[in-house]
């Protein structure tokens, strides 16, 4: 896969279907977790893998307790304005989110990633990141959430084990599945608009009204594809 597509197109994928993730590929995904960038080479990282149904079902509904929290707590706001103005673009994404809650037994593989000393992320969540794009390589979807640590922590290292005298935090859990959905590139905000140059709120220097990377356009009907080693077909 064109490193760009992988780039673009890693977007979070809830929706998925329950197809177990083959432990071929599973390899994969780990080996390039751990080749992410480590602060002093320390990889004070450690990665834990659950597909164990009595597992996840201890796990799920800590999940949903804590983003029910999250929801009446800080999404609280976000949510009543997006119910008074109609703003669908926000009230989907809050749908999606619940929807991962709901499922959460239903992932075939969840990845829970584990730092100490590391209090920013700047070694974990690249590597996490990592382990998210080798999965869009084989097609494999993924997202990433925190709000499990956040409010149901303890309880959930100690139903995965994790010992509580080493000093590990849950930083953040990733689910993976095959999607339901298509691929494609999430709208954002154009760069130029939270970008500036030198001092903060001065022009970065150049636009981006659209992305720099799409899906190419298909061939015309009946054209031949040149090939992918860039020689020339005859």
């Amino acid at each position: 896969m064109d490193v760009f597509e992988a780039l673009y197109t890693t977007r979070a994928m809830r929706r998925v279907r329950p197809d177990p993730i083959p432990m071929e590929v599973q390899e994969r995904i780990m080996d390039a977790a751990v080749r992410g960038p480590s602060g002093g080479n320390t990889q004070g990282w450690r990665f834990l893998l659950v597909d164990d149904p009595d597992v996840k079902a201890r796990l799920g509904p800590l999940y949903r307790d804590a983003l029910a929290v999250l929801f009446e707590g800080h999404y609280r706001p976000m949510r009543e304005r997006a119910e008074a103005s109609g703003d669908t673009a926000t009230l989907n994404v809050l749908k999606s989110a619940k929807h991962l809650a709901d499922h959460f037994e239903g992932y075939p593989l969840l990845l829970f990633a584990f730092t100490r000393n590391d209090p920013g992320g700047g070694s974990i969540f690249p590597s996490v990141w990592n382990a998210q794009l080798a999965a869009r390589a084989f097609g494999v979807g993924s997202a990433l959430t925190t709000v499990l640590g956040l409010f149901h922590g303890a309880e959930a290292m100690r139903v995965l084990g994790v010992p509580e005298d080493k000093g590990w935090a849950l930083a953040c859990t990733v689910t993976f599945g095959y999607p339901t959905g298509r691929w494609g590139v999430a709208p954002r905000r154009p760069v130029h608009e939270v970008s500036y140059r030198n001092r903060w709120g001065e022009p970065v220097g150049f636009e981006v009204s659209e992305p720099l990377w799409n899906y190419p356009e298909p061939a015309p009907e009946g054209a031949q594809e040149s090939p992918k080693d860039g020689s020339t077909a005859t």
